[in-house]
């Protein structure tokens, strides 16, 4: 078994290299975090991945053991007597796991020599983008930042678009059964000409009914989720211009009677200079949620690890909300 081969290999009764050859990290601490969560859900949301990954990992644990772990009594899970014993060794296993990458994590960004590449839309670039530049201008100047533009190809083959680049930046929805940082909320909201011969200081239902629009992609794995909320109401948007990024939206609004849904901090950004007004949707809107997405592959890169913090970092201003319209 996994803990007792570790148990037998500090004692001297394994060689260490045969045991590390059979040690799934990963597994290992969904061991830990299950035995001390004992609940599924919890430990998904305690290491950033899916329910059905954390089922899928419990399912192999199971086997590995020959022991179920977690029985329910009631209306909760308790341990088995042999996922007790386990419990108190995978603590200090971690803990030895982590020290040693811990001893190669000291570096100093200031010296890094490295390029990352993020996928972002254009929106989550224009938001985003400065302020992580920012960031990375002044802590590491010889660190390159690239960034390419979400596409419906990047986002339906997620697994090869993360083997190429750093991260994915992308609201909550679209990708699963990886890890994540949630990043920052916005709201929808509407945009119009600000000289818009028909639509005043509010919209209606039946406005949207009836006016013509401009949308982003309008695919079926491709769509703003705001108008795909707007079709389970039964609105179906009479599309008559289709645009493949956000920025585009408020110079195709401009001086037309379309409408189209984008999201409230970019629609601030440029009302400006396009010549647009921002109105509040007529109807109860899931907000856009930015999650930044990547390869477990770089959970224990020291640089990578670096990386997520100062996106973490970049987005903080961003989790406040802005003020209502």
């Amino acid at each position: 078994m996994l803990m007792r081969a570790i148990s037998r290999a500090y004692s001297g009764g394994m060689a260490v290299d045969r045991v590390l050859a059979n040690l799934d990290l990963n597994l290992l601490v969904t061991l830990d975090t299950l035995l001390r969560e004992r609940n599924v859900t919890r430990t998904s949301e305690q290491l950033g991945v899916s329910q059905p990954a954390v089922s899928g990992a419990l399912a192999r644990l199971r086997r590995h053991f020959g022991d179920p772990l977690l029985t329910r009594v009631g209306n909760r899970y308790e341990l088995t007597p042999l996922a007790a014993r386990v419990a108190v060794l995978t603590g200090p296993a971690l803990a030895g796991v982590r020290r040693v990458f811990d001893s190669t994590a000291d570096f100093d960004p200031s010296q890094l020599d490295r390029e990352f590449t993020l996928v972002i839309s254009d929106y989550a670039a224009a938001v985003l983008g400065p302020l992580l530049a920012r960031r990375l201008g002044h802590l590491a100047p010889g660190v390159r930042l690239r960034l390419e533009q979400t596409t419906p190809y990047a986002v339906d083959h997620v697994a090869d678009t993360l083997r190429a680049a750093d991260g994915l930046v992308i609201p909550h929805g679209f990708v699963t059964e990886l890890p994540y940082l949630d990043l920052f909320e916005d709201r929808w909201v509407c945009i119009v000409s600000e000289d818009h011969p028909t639509v005043g200081d509010t919209l209606t239902l039946h406005e949207l009914r009836t006016l013509p629009w401009a949308v982003i992609f309008d695919r079926p794995t491709a769509f703003a989720p705001a108008a795909r909320q707007l079709r389970m109401l039964g609105i179906e948007a009479q599309v008559d211009v289709v645009v493949d990024g956000f920025l585009q939206l408020p110079f195709l609004i401009s001086g037309t009677r379309r409408v189209a849904l984008i999201q409230e901090r970019l629609a601030r950004m440029l009302a400006p200079v396009t010549g647009i007004r921002i109105l509040d949707c007529p109807f109860e809107v899931v907000p856009v949620a930015e999650a930044f997405w990547w390869n477990p592959m770089y959970r224990n890169d020291p640089a990578h690890a670096w990386f997520r913090e100062l996106i973490m970092a970049s987005a903080a201003s961003l989790r406040t909300p802005e003020p209502r319209l």
